[in-house]
């Protein structure tokens, strides 16, 4: 997700003076994303724009709502996503505030930073160009300014503000969305200037960050333990890997945005967790037949070779060898506007289970 890091609120009194002004407001600041809960698995979550770390107590009336198979707290479950460089958005801009709740906010907020210690010279002008901005129609650059807050608008849109990502663990990330609130009238985008202004794609890339997969348990025989150069043959049972659904959406007076993200099984790739074996097929990966992954084993086929299995080497002499089984979900999604379904960067869950591989005995007569 791209982060524009410029501020649109250049005045003539200077940018050490904003900042020094600004950064008394919380309006002004991302809304701190409350901690999600959960209800447990098929239950929702919620992830709110809360008090501000500031404590000042500004409330963010926007909410992501999540639902479907989603992990409790939040920040993954036990999927991760393939491609390293893929990340869900750190921060967003999002309807918050009616025209008379933002006045009622930001007309005390601003009078209180103007009364403030330090708060005279060009920081003290940094306050009134802010006020003049909401109050009284002024302007830059290419923010327009509002008429007494646009109170004689409300109910026909919504101030948005910035909202963190309470996963996004890197804090510069986290707050760049440092623009101060604008105006975005009923059933209009956000100006194109906003590029972190929320959408689909974010709605679905936050569902993948909560997304919760269930875990991977292979299935190995023959029963007991592994046997040295006798093939061990791995699988997956259907109800192991049904489709996996997550949903997160925002929905205030005049706005609703959701997206739906789909994790289908794709592949199972093994790792024997010892160089002295083979996998079956050679690259350790396995893909789906019918409705499983791998064959299950039955009486008889011990000797046979399996369509995913492992062949091991060496005994793991009196200990065990840590197999690890990837499990490789491809990802899409769809949501407001989308007519089919978006590819997104596959997923990935791993677990590791301990493999017992014993020599087999011969009796010599």
């Amino acid at each position: 997700m791209p982060v524009n890091r410029s501020r649109r609120t250049t005045l003539a009194t200077g940018a050490a003076a904003l900042t020094l002004a600004v950064g008394a407001l919380a309006l002004t600041h991302p809304a701190y994303a409350a901690e999600p809960s959960s209800n447990g698995e098929g239950g929702s979550t919620e992830q709110q724009g809360g008090t501000d770390k500031s404590g000042t107590g500004i409330y963010a009336a926007a909410k992501v709502t999540y639902s479907g198979s989603v992990a409790k707290g939040g920040g993954g479950g036990n999927v991760t996503s393939s491609d390293v460089n893929w990340t869900p958005p750190p921060c967003w801009y999002a309807p918050m505030y009616g025209a008379k709740e933002f006045k009622k906010k930001m007309s005390k907020e601003l009078k209180d930073a103007a009364n403030a210690p330090g708060m005279s010279g060009h920081a003290g002008a940094a306050i009134n160009e802010l006020q003049r901005h909401y109050e009284d129609d002024y302007g830059w650059t290419d923010t327009p300014g509002y008429k007494d807050y646009n109170v004689d608008k409300d109910g026909e849109g919504m101030f948005w503000a910035a909202v963190e990502n309470p996963d996004e663990p890197d804090y510069l990330k986290r707050t760049s969305c440092s623009d101060i609130p604008f105006w975005v009238e009923n059933g209009e985008a956000p100006p194109p200037q906003y590029e972190e202004a929320i959408k689909p794609e974010m709605l679905a890339a936050l569902a993948y960050q909560h997304m919760e997969l269930p875990k991977t348990k292979v299935s190995l025989a023959p029963d007991g333990a592994t046997k040295v150069k006798l093939p061990t043959w791995a699988w997956l049972d259907k109800a192991a890997f049904d489709d996996v659904e997550a949903t997160a959406a925002i929905d205030v007076p005049g706005f609703h945005l959701e997206a739906t993200t789909t994790a289908k099984p794709k592949s199972l790739t093994l790792d024997p967790g010892t160089a002295d074996a083979t996998t079956l097929p050679a690259n350790g990966e396995c893909l789906i037949v019918g409705d499983t992954i791998g064959e299950p084993y039955a009486k008889g086929k011990s000797k046979e070779t399996p369509p995913c299995g492992i062949v091991y080497g060496r005994s793991s002499a009196g200990s065990t060898f840590p197999l690890k089984a990837s499990l490789t979900w491809e990802i899409s999604w769809t949501g407001t506007g989308q007519t089919g379904a978006v590819p997104m960067p596959d997923g990935k869950i791993e677990a590791v289970q301990d493999v017992t591989v014993e020599e087999i005995q011969a009796i010599n007569r």
